[in-house]
């Protein structure tokens, strides 16, 4: 099949069934996979080669993983040491176990039985996380405790997959010194990976966003990816982890938002294709086969994780809520178990058709996730609501305000708000400017504020306040129609170059609006009276009326500004009536 059509049936697919799935309350990730069952082998079979779809598709995981990786801090990731590796490595060890007992239970040999432990033990990435960013709960405490867990998984997959050769009936001695190789070549790149982060990718970026164009920069952000990528992969590490880490060494860059607005199309689409592939690879022949085994072991395969679950955070909080949370986001099965069971069969320690049984298990339990969240949220709605501990409120670490263009006039606007420690993202399009002013210890990121994928990634949706300092008149206009279309909750404080400017902003529906040199202007006025012998009250009183004067008729000429005939006869009469009020004036003072 041409690769036009394939793309044509995947598009229709999603467009089709994606919205009726939402529509029926189901989410789009279920929607994603029911898509991609109707398009699969097992139903209409209008695509084949579903496992290199599926394999070219995991690359949506690993660009996730990158934008969540850029939205955590070294320092915040540091934070969460005790329930990555406590809560994570509690819920690991108790699940495998748990699981290859009940393996062995069913008459499994030990080796298979550890297999199937420790692949079952995995929970999906890409649905856990892609279902809480819709529902909003990736901040929450639930959903903070889900990532912390599924972080550990991603990491332990490296252990596993070294110790499945060990368990084969024909390792030895030098097969175990090769996984003391690759031990040490996966520590290696690691470093590497950290130290390339930190010390030349940014360089990089740098050189690219000052000399190169938009689209470059783009380049530049999925060469990035790939390329860490494949590094981890060339030495046995999940390339979902490599990406994670450069994301959070990036994490305090100046290009974060501008990299993760470049990133999210492409990983929408492929997360996208990612569920649709998992959809195809269901075996409904095997599930039409044997239906109550299957659906047993789905549901078994969820209530058993459901329980470690319960036992191991329920040691970390208090809150039932969270509990009830964290332990429904995690209960499926995870998308590394195909991995881990197709080395097993490799290694000659579990056969085909039980791993074929398995991987439709995983699957399913992955199909059921929106309808476990559902039941969750029917229950929540049932329960007494809980007052969480303080300690467990989350607190909103999204900046309130947001300056676009940081140059002389929103860099006195930012260090008025510093000294206030009000907290705010800017955002400057200029390379050399970023440069600059982060050598002062300015927090600034590079990014072009036209863009809407930009203002979401600066978070301008959780903002309140939105200051427009940008100086060149185009983009300024063209920012402000992004924020008053998309964020049209955020007040915006404008700044205008000139009277035309002021009133392009004013028919936006913009009302503060301050002229850029006018109040200096105004200042410099003041000094030039009282040098000439007006005195400062003199001064300053003739400096306040034309501010007032000059205010009101910019207000009630902006109905003619595009008049310039009756804006110039305007003006005349203004200055006419302004001499009048001062002589006036002069006439009444003693």
């Amino acid at each position: 099949m041409a690769f036009l059509e394939q793309v044509a049936i995947f598009l229709a697919a999603a467009v089709i069934v994606v919205p009726l799935a939402g529509r029926a309350g189901l989410g789009s990730v279920l929607g994603y996979m029911l898509a991609g069952v109707i398009v699969g082998p097992w139903a209409l079979d209008l695509v084949h080669d579903e496992q290199e779809i599926l394999h070219f598709a995991e690359f949506g995981v690993v660009l996730l993983l990158f934008v969540i990786g850029l939205e955590l801090q070294p320092r915040r990731l540091w934070a969460m040491r005790r329930a990555v590796f406590g809560l994570g490595g509690g819920q690991v060890a108790l699940t495998a176990a748990a699981l290859a007992c009940l393996a062995m239970a069913f008459g499994l040999p030990l080796e298979t039985a550890v297999v199937a432990g420790l692949a079952l033990s995995l929970s999906s990435t890409a649905f856990g996380l892609q279902t809480l960013a819709e529902r909003n709960e990736l901040a929450t405490r639930h959903g903070r405790l889900s990532f912390s867990i599924l972080l550990f998984q991603d990491i332990a997959v490296i252990p596993m997959l070294a110790l499945l050769p060990l368990l084969a009936p024909a390792s030895g001695s030098a097969e175990g010194g090769m996984v003391w190789l690759g031990v040490a070549k996966a520590v290696g790149m690691i470093a590497l990976v950290v130290f390339g982060g930190r010390y030349i990718l940014r360089y990089v970026l740098r050189l690219v966003a000052r000399f190169g164009t938009h689209e470059v920069f783009t380049a530049t952000t999925l060469l990035t990816v790939v390329g860490v990528a494949l590094l981890m992969e060339l030495v046995g590490l999940s390339m979902a982890l490599g990406a994670f880490l450069a994301g959070v060494l990036l994490a305090e860059s100046e290009y974060r938002h501008e990299l993760e607005a470049d990133i999210e199309p492409f990983k929408g689409l492929l997360l996208g294709l990612f569920f649709m592939a998992v959809g195809m690879t269901v075996n409904t022949g095997l599930v039409i086969e044997t239906p109550l085994t299957v659906l047993g072991l789905a549901l078994g395969l969820m209530l058993v994780k459901m329980l470690c679950l319960f036992a191991i955070v329920r040691l970390d909080t208090p809150s039932w809520r969270t509990v009830r949370g964290t332990t429904v986001a995690l209960a499926q099965g995870g998308e590394f178990a195909f991995v881990i069971l197709t080395v097993g069969v490799g290694s000659s320690l579990m056969d085909e058709r039980t791993a074929d049984l398995l991987i439709v298990v995983v699957t399913l339990s992955m199909a059921a996730t929106p309808l476990a969240f559902k039941a969750n949220d029917w229950l929540n709605a049932r329960i007494r609501r809980e007052t969480e501990p303080e300690y467990e409120r989350h607190i909103e670490e999204e900046n309130r305000v947001i300056i676009a263009g940081f140059g002389r006039v929103g860099q006195i606007v930012g260090r008025i708000l510093r000294v206030r420690r009000i907290g705010f993202t800017a955002l400057e399009t200029s390379a050399e400017q970023v440069d600059f002013v982060r050598r002062f210890g300015n927090k600034i990121y590079y990014g072009d504020a036209t863009r809407v994928e930009l203002l979401r990634a600066a978070r301008a949706d959780k903002a309140v306040l939105f200051v427009l300092a940008i100086e060149d008149v185009e983009r300024s206009l063209a920012t402000a129609r992004a924020v008053r279309k998309h964020f049209p909750h955020l007040t915006v404080f404008a700044r205008a170059r000139n009277r035309q400017h002021a009133y392009a902003l004013m028919d936006l529906g913009i009302a503060h609006v301050v002229r850029d040199t006018f109040h200096s202007s105004l200042e410099l006025a003041h000094g030039v009276l009282t040098e000439l012998g007006l005195g400062d009250f003199e001064s300053r009183h003739t400096v306040d009326t034309f501010r007032e004067h000059d205010t009101a008729r910019l207000i009630q000429q902006h109905e003619i500004a595009h008049d310039i005939d009756r804006m110039a006869e305007e003006a005349r009469h203004w200055t006419r009536e302004l001499e009048e009020m001062f002589v006036q004036d002069e006439r009444e003072s003693p």
